[in-house]
């Protein structure tokens, strides 16, 4: 056998196993982080952020004690009712309903959608206050989370359809109806990605926390910090692994170009010490949203899903303050 074509069968066996290696960490990666039982939730590393003050510390204590037993308190006197729908693709979709009696003549509703890997329990802090100031309430289980079905997490884009079909069962219960949809961390990717949608006249207005401007965005820093890779060329392969496996692919789950498409008033909430979604991700965001109607709430010295701890009772006068003037 000639020496050049040894030469090129060696080429060829180590590029078969180059791909053959990258389509297997391709794999692993989506199962890691989009697969319903991967351990994307387990986080050790953070961004380098400045520490917390001590002063800013102790208040968040203080709040999430005192929100803690609100929120006690609150699904001690309501346990709330199961509920699901049925997504475009088939999946069965549930969540809990909080609704008040008929001596409250209310058809204002808040959906309230949790974070990565959570549940509907993670939506509860945001359910005691909306509901305490007349709103029922709506917390699903985003697919591929608590007892929603689905195979891959839909990391707000796929989850954007499907908050449509939650839309379309508060307005066939209360045609009515007026909807804030109100999400934390990937709960707010999923508030700005269907904010992006044509929303029935009934949905009013929307409020993200600590949501990130895209997958591609938050995945390439979280493969940088959790394993020191660059985003060439895994983060790529696994984008196709992602789009064949679980139907999307990282770039085109944008909620920045879903908000640029937002024409609905939109509050945009952040901690200045999150160490997961960078806080720059805020005005970034912001500066897409066309129009005036949005604000920004900034939360100094908060982390990650902190600001309504750091912000205490000034993040819901925030909130209900901007929301007010759009529901009828």
């Amino acid at each position: 056998m000639k020496v050049k074509t040894k030469i090129g069968i060696a080429i060829a066996a180590v590029i078969v196993v180059l791909v053959v290696a990258l389509g297997a960490v391709s794999n692993y990666l989506v199962d890691y982080a989009i697969g319903r039982s991967g351990d994307g939730g387990d986080r050790e590393v953070s961004l380098e952020v400045e520490q917390t003050p001590e002063g800013v510390e102790a208040v968040i204590a203080a709040n999430r004690a005192t929100f803690e037993k609100q929120e006690e308190d609150f699904l001690a006197a309501n346990p709330g009712e199961a509920v699901e729908t049925t997504s475009d693709d088939g999946l069965t979709l549930r969540g809990v309903c909080y609704t008040h009696n008929e001596a409250v003549d209310s058809h204002r509703w808040a959906i309230a959608l949790h974070g990565y890997r959570a549940n509907h329990t993670g939506a509860q802090q945001l359910a005691a206050p909306y509901y305490e100031a007349g709103y029922n309430v709506l917390t699903p289980d985003l697919r591929a989370c608590g007892d929603s079905e689905g195979n891959f997490v839909g990391m707000g884009w796929l989850d954007r359809k499907d908050v449509l079909r939650w839309i379309d069962y508060i307005i066939q219960r209360d045609p009515d109806a007026e909807i804030v949809i109100h999400g934390i961390s990937m709960g707010a990717a999923t508030t700005m990605m269907t904010a992006g949608e044509d929303t029935p006249d009934n949905v009013k207005a929307f409020v993200e926390d600590c949501g990130y401007t895209s997958v591609w965005d938050v995945f390439s820093s979280e493969l940088q910090l959790r394993f020191g890779l660059p985003e060439f060329p895994i983060l790529y392969t696994a984008s196709g692994v992602a789009k064949l496996r679980a139907g999307y692919n990282f770039t085109e789950a944008s909620a920045l170009q879903q908000v640029a498409a937002c024409e609905k008033p939109m509050l945009f909430i952040h901690g200045t010490a999150d160490d997961f979604i960078p806080y720059e991700m805020m005005d970034i965001l912001y500066n897409a949203k066309p129009g005036d109607n949005k604000a920004e709430l900034t939360a100094d010295g908060a982390g990650h899903g902190e600001a309504v701890y750091a912000l205490g009772d000034a993040y819901w006068d925030a909130v209900f303050d901007f929301v007010a003037p759009y529901m009828e």
